[in-house]
């Protein structure tokens, strides 16, 4: 029985027409090409209108199949899959040509485009009518959640999800949530106190019902699928009894050993080797350091446990193991900053008056090691100039060649505060002033007012080599005014390097870990940059925050609050559709040489031990084909993309469309492949 086969067209206003003669493809698709009944253009397929076109095509003119000649399937795909289905056609019986971004946006020549579009049609139009029926698979969504990271996006996500009732398990690898904002000392472009706007989110996630902290923990393992994944978390020992103890910090008042903070502090100050990470720290339970602790390095000491007065300090304590189901993940980890020794120029490191940015913002918080006291590195000596180099590690192709996004208006920040507690000069090396977002042009005008001095131009170097009057005991900032055109030595008492924002050191094992991909600089890659920045290609596993790329905070909690919508939506439904091509082993040729398991790139193949075969789990199949490609059995085939239909494409593809000879080729006869 010969199928009737609809082509619909796309102009794409003139993102295709402008190369592609839309209405001659149009024409010669119905005029040559077997079995399409329907050949039609229109200039925005995708629109109400377009679709309607299709529906009422399929229920007037009894159409069988659909071709689309539009752009990627990654855009539109669903888009007429669901205007199949409107029509009762089953949407797996629609096939798309993506003759935008692999015809109109690649080919110059008018005339050669409007001939590889025929191809393109005709290989769709051949393979389409091999299409089976598919259905999608339907399962269920466990409502509990998890939340990967304890910064801002994750607190706000989790807040999201346990408001409307659901439950959540946040995971940080910290002692305290918080992450990088519990830091800062003021936020812009608002001048808000950070402490003041997050401590309150930071209490609320600490005392609601439905959220469950698993603080100073990792994840160990994930399995599973969307809406079942089965996680192994890490719960590191604290050598605190959390049931016990009270936070009321009399073993960190009596334990005699203090050490250099490097990770709150960023080395500006001084913890015990009990400690809290900071004062407002949520949980507000202290942990030993065992690496510093006199007890564990030399079986002496004890006087945390001495002095406890509800004997919650705990020496023998292992670290343990909990096993969470949970229905859908999200990813909020963060970044790392830029270590500015890479950049030996700078003089970090090396000469002791030049700061990173979070050293400064340490330096300026009123609970930071200098109480807020913007000082040089002897704790004494307030400084008289000060240079603040912008784009540190960023848009430098030696090292991150994107923007940091934030560090503008971090720098525009720094100025304010150093102008407000000091009466220091303050001069900004900038490469661009961007300042993107909702009163952020204001405050930059507001900078202008107050005094703020801008050279435009990427310094070259800071050093300490004076050569000219004034230089003497001076870091000399040496950088070229390009609005002047002259080189410039600004000698200064204090430098801040403006770092920029990396992923983090494991993000790639992370990404493995979780099943998703990262980008070329380790950030974790969205579905979708623009209509799905919060998904990933892995169903269930969501990010968001400056895990995805670097953001300021608003950005940061607004991808926060989306991704936890997108969580919301599928729980509040109870089960989740997932995608029906899929591959599928044929247990009767399985040989069980478990060649396809060491490939899945999503672990979505076992080994049945009792049948000596592979399985394959439809739910964590993503039907990429390289378990069907690396068969040597060829027992394993992958829905919607059978030899038969591949091979019917690719014949299409090489039909004599000039002549318009293509539909009444010949199919090439091919010897059946042996089981």
């Amino acid at each position: 029985m010969s199928e009737k086969v609809g082509v619909y067209i796309c102009h794409c206003g003139t993102n295709i027409a402008g190369v592609v003669d839309v209405e001659e493809v149009a024409k010669w698709a119905g005029e040559n090409l077997e079995d399409v009944a329907v050949s039609r253009e229109y200039k925005f397929m995708c629109s109400s209108l377009g679709q309607e076109l299709i529906e009422d095509d399929i229920k007037n003119e009894g159409l069988t199949r659909v071709v689309v000649a539009a752009c990627s399937p990654h855009l539109h795909e669903k888009t007429f899959r669901r205007a199949c289905s409107n029509a009762g056609l089953n949407p797996y019986l629609c096939q798309m040509a993506s003759i935008r971004e692999q015809v109109s946006w690649v080919v110059e020549d008018n005339e050669a485009a409007t001939e590889k579009a025929k191809a393109m049609i005709a290989g769709a139009v051949n393979r389409v009518k091999l299409h089976e029926e598919l259905e999608p698979n339907l399962v269920p969504v466990n409502p509990n959640t998890l939340v990967v990271g304890g910064g801002i996006a994750g607190i706000q996500a989790s807040l999201e999800l346990a408001d409307a009732g659901y439950p959540v398990y946040l995971v940080e690898r910290e002692p305290s949530i918080g992450g990088h904002m519990a830091q800062f000392d003021k936020t812009f472009p608002t001048l808000d106190c950070a402490a003041c706007i997050l401590t309150p989110k930071m209490s609320d996630v600490g005392a609601h019902p439905n959220i469950n902290m698993l603080t100073y923990c990792e994840v160990e393992e994930v399995s599973g699928y969307v809406g079942s994944f089965n996680v192994r978390i890490k719960k590191k020992a604290k050598y605190v009894d959390e049931e016990k103890c009270t936070g009321c910090g009399i073993c960190i008042e009596k334990c005699p050993k203090k050490v250099l903070d490097n990770v709150f502090e960023v080395g500006m100050g001084y913890r015990k080797s009990i400690d809290r990470p900071f004062p407002q720290a949520v949980p507000n339970i202290p942990v030993i350091d065992t690496e510093s602790c006199t007890y564990f390095q030399r079986g002496k000491c004890k006087a945390c446990e001495i002095f406890c007065p509800t004997g919650a300090i705990d020496f023998e304590q292992q670290d343990s193991y909990l096993d969470l189901d949970v229905g859908n993940i999200i990813l909020t980890t963060g970044y790392d900053l830029f270590d500015c020794k890479a950049m030996p120029q700078y003089g970090y490191g090396r000469l002791a008056n030049v700061f990173t940015s979070l050293e400064f913002e340490r330096m300026c918080n009123a609970s930071g090691p200098t109480e807020g006291k913007i000082v040089l590195r002897d704790g004494v000596t307030e400084p008289k100039s000060v240079v603040i180099i912008h784009c540190v590690g960023s848009r430098d192709e030696n090292h991150n060649p994107y923007c940091s996004a934030i560090c503008c208006m971090s720098a525009l920040k720094f100025g304010h505060l150093v102008m407000e507690k000091t009466d220091a000069e303050v001069t900004s090396c900038y490469i661009d002033i961007r300042t993107t977002q909702k009163g952020y042009e204001e405050f930059y005008n507001r900078l202008l007012e107050e005094g703020m001095n801008f050279i435009r131009g990427k310094v070259a170097e800071v050093t300490d080599a004076a050569r000219l009057p004034g230089e003497e005991d001076k870091l000399i900032v040496q950088v070229e005014d390009t609005l002047l055109g002259i080189q410039r030595r600004i000698p200064v008492d204090m430098v801040i390097l403006m770092a920029a924002l990396e992923p983090r050191a494991d993000a790639k094992d992370v990404g493995l870990q979780f099943g998703i991909s990262c980008s070329m600089e380790g950030w974790f890659t969205e579905r979708h940059p623009k209509l799905d920045p919060v998904a990933t290609m892995t169903d269930g596993i969501f990010i968001a925050g400056a895990a995805q790329g670097p953001k300021d905070i608003p950005a940061t909690i607004s991808q926060g609050a989306a991704a936890a919508a997108r969580v919301q939506g599928m729980i509040s439904v109870g089960e989740v559709s997932i995608e029906p091509v899929v591959a599928t082993i044929h247990e009767e040729n399985c040989s069980g040489c478990r060649i396809c398991n060491t490939l899945c790139p999503f672990n979505a193949i076992e080994y049945l031990e009792d049948k000596e075969v592979s399985y394959i789990n439809a739910a964590l199949c993503k039907g990429c084909g390289t378990c069907v490609a690396a068969c040597p059995a060829q027992a394993i085939t992958g829905a919607h993309y059978s030899n038969e239909q591949i091979f019917a494409e690719i014949e299409g593809l090489l039909y004599d469309v000039i002549s318009g000879n293509g539909a009444k080729a010949p199919r090439v006869e091919r010897e059946p492949v042996p089981a």
